[in-house]
């Protein structure tokens, strides 16, 4: 098992949701946790809660992003752990009323989710590439992506989200094949429908008509278990390369 304690791991999208959860089994790990986010007030609240640091980050911007990994790795040394989970999830039909899809919110969804995906990863890469191993198998560091069940079963609205999870999915094979001979694993989770801030926005019932549509457990899945799955990759060596669906077995209807 890889033991990355006392090591810089990178949550973005850390602030709330899936990312704040996972930062908190990270930092609960032994791990020494950066959180990569826009809103300052939330990512710094979870950085002082962890014992952290806050970065605040727009992961479309590449720029932006080398300040917060060179901040990472200044505040908390070497950075073994990266999990993406920074995105947005707009709603736009293809055609609607007569009108196109607004192209600028289509590259404004590929360009924070997938590229900015690509930016953390590319980027962190690097940085974990040039670290000596720090563990069995000459292990540098892992890389856990977070694409969607919208990748396969994208619903009616949907078009560029799925689109960019898509792309998330096709990056972790490749990136995977790109970093094994740096000794970095790379893993992609895509989950279903979880209780993130959007779902808690809801009322009660429309929350528990969601969750009856998941065949077991018929419910919404908690952040926590997301975080114990990204966890799991990243202490298990043999997960490489592949797209995990934590979903209860839901399959998505056209809406």
């Amino acid at each position: 098992m890889n033991d990355f304690t006392n090591a810089a791991a990178v949550v973005t999208g850390g602030a709330s949701g899936l990312g704040a959860a996972t930062a908190r089994a990270l930092a609960l790990s032994g791990m020494r946790v950066a959180i990569f986010d826009l809103n300052v007030e939330e990512g710094n609240r979870l950085a002082q809660e962890l014992d952290g640091v806050f970065c605040k980050v727009d992961v479309a911007s590449p720029e932006s992003v080398a300040d917060g990994l060179a901040k990472t790795r200044d505040d908390l040394g070497p950075l073994r752990v990266l999990v993406n989970c920074a995105g947005i999830g707009p709603v736009a039909k293809t055609v609607s009323r007569g009108a196109a899809h607004d192209p600028a919110l289509f590259a404004k969804t590929l360009a924070i989710n997938l590229t900015g995906t690509f930016n953390c990863a590319s980027q962190a890469a690097a940085i974990m590439a040039a670290q000596d191993p720090a563990g069995p198998d000459n292990a540098r560091g892992v890389i856990v992506n977070t694409a969607s069940i919208a990748a396969y079963d994208g619903q009616i609205g949907q078009i560029a989200y799925a689109a960019s999870k898509g792309g998330i999915i096709g990056m972790t094979l490749p990136m995977a094949r790109d970093l094994a001979d740096k000794g970095i694993r790379v893993c992609t989770i895509a989950p279903g429908l979880f209780l993130t801030p959007l779902l808690q926005s809801l009322p009660q019932d429309a929350q528990d008509s969601l969750g009856k549509q998941v065949p077991f457990p018929p419910r919404l899945g908690n952040p926590s278990e997301f975080a114990a799955l990204a966890l799991h990759i990243v202490t298990n060596p043999m997960l490489n390369g592949e797209v995990i669906r934590l979903d209860g077995a839901i399959r998505m209807a056209p809406r």
